[in-house]
């Protein structure tokens, strides 16, 4: 099957413009094919803005992301491969997406945190709830 994350960002990106807010993507800086300008990566990543009035001739596919902005006067074309984007959310709320490793679901983290060190990493056993009991009537 194909990748999810091209179709759900674009699905995402939609709802946001068409909500009145702006989406703003997490990415990747570090990854190979990203091309975004170097001067305001922090921690290795960078958030964009992606509205409709932010870029010039925006263009989601499933490989790449890519568009014309302006970052401190001078316009540049930004290329992100879809995989280097972490996260797509609106400024105005932070309802979005996190996505995940596209390779499998996230390991699901206890309700407590990560287990200590020699704690066995199954979940507890749920309690035998009783089973229920048919009863003929006539």
């Amino acid at each position: 099957m194909k990748l999810r994350r091209p179709y759900l960002l674009r699905a995402i990106h939609e709802w946001i413009c068409d909500s009145d807010c702006t989406p703003h993507i997490v990415v990747d800086a570090g990854m190979s094919g990203v091309d975004v300008p170097r001067q305001y990566v922090r921690d290795g990543k960078i958030v964009l803005n992606v509205g409709w009035n932010a870029t010039a001739q925006l263009k989601i596919g499933n490989d790449e992301l890519s568009f014309s902005g302006r970052f401190g006067g001078s316009s540049m074309v930004v290329r992100i491969p879809v995989e280097a984007v972490l996260a797509i959310y609106a400024r105005e709320t932070g309802q979005g997406m996190i996505f995940a490793d596209e390779e499998g679901d996230p390991a699901p983290t206890p309700p407590g945190g990560a287990p200590p060190d020699g704690a066995p990493s199954e979940p507890p056993p749920k309690p035998a709830s009783p089973r229920p009991k048919l009863k003929v009537v006539k």
